[in-house]
């Protein structure tokens, strides 16, 4: 039997075919007619290309990425795959087959738009898309950010500031065994939160060959379903374990006749390799970028010359594939042949990166929650700080043995909260998310799949509670303000698109940001470091202070800072000129895209807040726009397959002008779920490939 690809009502493809091989080779296929444009921009990502195209503004992660070693290591891990996995080395050679096929035939407007051609994809892509897309997931740079407020108000303050913040993906997810639901089977639900991309991140999909039959939310480039799936008698969810899992070295770097040289703990110093590449950028004359590795990782940061503001320094990653060769796509084929919850168990003893939290259930009453991925065992100060790279103590000596938990009343949640990763991490997000799911959760006896859109989409904002208290103590307040304090105190705490209060809410958590990072014991901090540009949203001020503003209104040393004025100064500027609107007004979608939006479509104003389960994550004090949010949400039901639901912020198609290309936004704006089929009886034929 020849590949077959068939469509539901929401052009989702369902593809079938006699092998995996031919299964791979169909899904790489029709990824690349789906998503043509947004796989050509991830092969340049992977490359640190973009720049040839999208001009000087991606040259920073060009940078990144050729310094980092992305497209080499990537090179190294599908040759070791190829060595001690062959299946899998082949299956993944096949889906780039289809990939390149596809793009043969594409026709994306994006392309006659730019003037660029497809570029053809080699069998390691899609380990270098893989890597591209979570190198920077386990927020690295808080390292950089724990080092530069420590030398501004002393050690006391990192741990002040340490909670979820901007560049750092999370995600909600919820295990409800079949002792807590109406049909005596579990339900697996959550939702990832990332950057919302256009086209999105996460591309719905059902695999069907005579080995496996899975529905879930495949990476557009990766081949299988790695972080989402139901094979209909097993389901599985992630969510960011929040795991630490890659250090920063303090390099001493010297050049000499024969190129240059790192000291070393031993004292001594060695040889690092080093060449140089060039980064062509559109519009302006190439960049020449020199890559150094020592034997520590790749240098990242500056180099024998310290970095771009004169200052001494290097820094230098080091990475789990970078060491081992393996990124954990071992653990792909096996998650879609699983049947039961121990197949799942045994597929991600083979994970790497990123590290997650996994919850998965089977038709016979198997339950999973546990770490999956590779973190390695060193010095505590490590996993702070960047160490100096000369000094003993700070080797890499194993690996972590990934941690397991149970089920509390039937339930497990993570929302990225301190809970079975807390050994393997240093900050975690708040708790308020995975308490409010808890609490919602323990509300009722019984659950069904139709009830989970209602948590996906609860707005309900528990941080608000300290600020509101500075609020309720002010007193000899301008008519106006005491006004808008009584606003304040009379209202829900819900962040719902259509709230006034919310609106209200916002504008005086934005103006206190900014009045406590203008105070001069926070204000020098505002200048970060000269790292690289791509590395300055983990070092700047006010996002910082943003996320942490719920420590920072509670701590008992405060450094000097009268907090009960910042916040009377803030309301009394917000009542001055008060926002004339509700909260999704100005809290609207901010979508990534490689071009800028020809359509001419307002984006939509949004419910929901950073701590809220609803988390479409604003900058207070900087912008209400939200850059993250819900990248897909799924309900995955192990009654019966056809009752689960899933949906992603546009639709199934990348391409513009196509029928799909949103025609879920309004599902996913409304909580609502787009119904999975599995039945080829039940959708449209497309082709015979």
């Amino acid at each position: 039997m020849s590949a077959e690809t068939y469509r539901d009502a929401w052009g989702i493809p369902h593809l079938r075919a006699a092998t995996a091989g031919e299964l791979a080779r169909a899904q790489g296929r029709v990824t690349a007619r789906d998503r043509a444009w947004q796989l050509e921009v991830e092969r340049h990502r992977a490359q640190g290309t973009s720049a040839s195209f999208l001009g000087p503004g991606a040259l920073s992660w060009d940078r990144l990425a050729r310094r980092a070693r992305l497209a080499d290591t990537a090179r190294r891990c599908f040759a070791a795959l190829e060595d001690e996995d062959p299946e899998t080395a082949a299956w993944v050679r096949e889906y780039t087959d289809g990939v390149n096929e596809g793009l043969a035939a594409c026709d994306a407007p994006e392309f006659a738009r730019t003037g660029l051609a497809p570029g053809r994809w080699e069998p390691w892509t899609p380990l270098a898309v893989w890597l591209a897309t979570h190198i920077l997931f386990a927020g690295f740079p808080a390292k950089l950010w724990r080092e530069h407020i420590t030398a501004h108000l002393g050690p006391d303050a990192v741990a002040l500031f340490a909670t979820d913040g901007p560049g750092t993906a999370g995600s909600n997810g919820w295990l409800v065994s079949g002792e807590r639901t109406v049909t005596g089977h579990a339900i697996v639900a959550g939702d990832p939160h990332r950057f919302i991309e256009e086209p999105g991140v996460y591309q719905q999909i059902h695999l069907s060959c005579p080995e496996f039959d899975v529905v879930g939310l495949a990476v557009p480039g990766v081949p299988g379903i790695a972080h989402f799936g139901h094979t209909g008698t097993v389901a599985w969810a992630i969510t960011n374990a929040m795991a630490d899992y890659q250090d920063l070295y303090r390099e001493r770097l010297r050049r000499t006749g024969a190129g240059v040289e790192a000291l070393g703990p031993d004292g001594t110093w060695h040889r690092a390799a080093r060449h140089t590449e060039t980064i062509h950028v559109a519009g302006e004359d190439s960049v020449e970028v020199e890559v150094i590795e020592t034997d520590r990782g790749p240098v990242i940061a500056g180099g024998p010359e310290g970095l771009d503001d004169g200052t001494p320094a290097a820094l230098s990653l080091r990475y789990p594939p970078r060491v081992t060769a393996d990124l954990g796509f071992g653990a792909l084929l096996p998650l879609l042949r699983a049947r039961r919850v121990a197949d799942v168990d045994r597929a991600l003893d083979a994970w790497a990166e990123p590290v997650n939290v996994v919850q998965a259930a089977d038709t016979e009453g198997g339950l999973l929650h546990r770490v999956a991925g590779r973190v390695p065992v060193r010095a505590t100060a490590n996993r702070l700080r960047p160490v100096p790279a000369w000094e003993p103590g700070h080797a890499w000596t194993g690996w972590h043995t990934p941690p397991r938990a149970g089920l509390t009343d039937g339930v497990a949640v993570m929302a990225n909260q301190r809970g079975p990763a807390t050994p393997l991490g240093v900050e975690f997000a708040p708790p308020h998310r995975a308490d409010r799911i808890a609490a919602l959760l323990a509300g009722k006896e019984r659950w069904s799949a139709a009830d989970m859109p209602a948590l996906h989409t609860d707005t309900h904002l528990a941080s608000a509670g300290p600020l509101l208290d500075l609020v309720t103590a002010l007193d000899g307040l301008s008519p106006g303000a005491a006004a808008l304090r009584d606003r304040l105190l009379a209202w829900d705490r819900h962040m719902d698109a259509d709230s006034a209060g919310a609106a209200a809410y916002a504008a005086v958590r934005g103006a206190v940001v900014r009045h406590l990072a203008a105070h001069p014991a926070l204000a020098p901090a505002a200048v970060p470091p000269a790292y690289p540009e791509v590395l300055q949203p983990w070092l700047a001020l006010v996002p910082r202070i943003a996320y942490a503003l719920e420590h920072l209104l509670r701590a008992e040393d405060p450094y000097g800072i009268d907090r009960a004025e910042a916040v009377r100064a803030a309301l009394e500027e917000v009542a001055a000129e008060p926002p004339a609107g509700t909260w999704g007004d100005t809290h609207r979608l901010a979508p990534w895209r490689a071009l800028p939006d020809t359509s001419g479509s307002p984006e939509p104003g949004l419910s929901g807040d950073h701590d809220c389960v609803l988390c479409t994550s604003a900058v207070p004090g900087l912008t209400d726009r939200a850059a993250r949010g819900p990248a897909a949400r799924y309900v995955w039901d192990l009654a019966d397959r056809r009752c689960s639901g899933w949906v992603v912020p546009h639709g199934a198609s990348g391409v513009p002008g196509s029928p799909h290309h949103r025609d879920q936004q309004p599902l996913w704006l409304g909580g609502e779920l787009a119904p999975v089929v599995t039945d080829f009886d039940r959708l449209t034929k497309e082709t015979d490939d």
